[in-house]
């Protein structure tokens, strides 16, 4: 006699927050919990390369900037180079190329400081366009959103880069570049994400 089962109902799906930064970046919102924490360096010290800050806002379908989010970025270094056991060449010593950071809880402000990473290998001989992956998460978001940050002055390699050429329309393309200014002699690439609206961000489904 087969006995039958009976299935188990879906759990209900919950968004990350309000209270992420707590266990993910405490620091940073005033809790003094870890010794050491990880994500507030990406390129560490005596990473090669020009020295950048990525600043910006996460901004909703209102036009107003979401206050609670939490972003992680994965980079290569200056040489194309990410740091993971199993890539091909020399893992620069001290390069973490992995960061987390938080907004600004008055203003919706983020930023990071890095370097700035240089083309890395794609499929089949291609090369990607010097870019830094881009992972976001806040309360309402109820699956982590992806994303990229390529670079205008890097116009070239952009125009050759097989993800950025996967985009059908030019507009959707332009939200994924970051605009270079400075400010007080350091470099600052503005980045500012949009969430739903016509400047909606490409996100990849990955």
């Amino acid at each position: 006699m087969v006995q039958k089962l009976e299935y188990l109902k879906e759990t209900p799906s919950q968004t990350a927050g309000p209270y992420v930064h707590i266990g993910l970046a405490p620091g940073a919102a005033g809790f003094d919990i870890y010794e050491r924490e990880l994500g507030q360096d990406i390129a560490g010290p005596n990473a090669k390369g020009e020295r950048i800050r990525i600043e910006g806002l996460v901004i909703d379908g209102t036009g107003s900037p979401v206050k609670d989010v939490l972003l992680e970025a994965w980079q290569a270094n200056a040489d194309g180079i990410y740091p993971h056991p199993e890539v091909d060449g020399d893992v620069e010593e001290g390069f973490r190329g992995w960061g987390r950071v938080i907004t600004n809880f008055e203003t919706g402000e983020w930023g990071f400081d890095t370097v700035k990473p240089g083309c890395v290998p794609g499929r089949n001989g291609s090369t990607q366009a010097p870019h830094i992956n881009l992972w976001i998460v806040a309360r309402g978001i109820n699956v982590g959103l992806n994303t990229r940050i390529y670079f205008d002055d890097e116009a070239e390699a952009n125009a050759k880069d097989p993800i950025i050429n996967m985009i059908e329309w030019e507009n959707r393309r332009a939200t994924l570049i970051a605009k270079r200014g400075e400010r007080d002699g350091q470099v600052v690439y503005r980045f500012d994400v949009y969430l739903q609206g016509e400047s909606e961000t490409v996100f990849f489904d990955i």
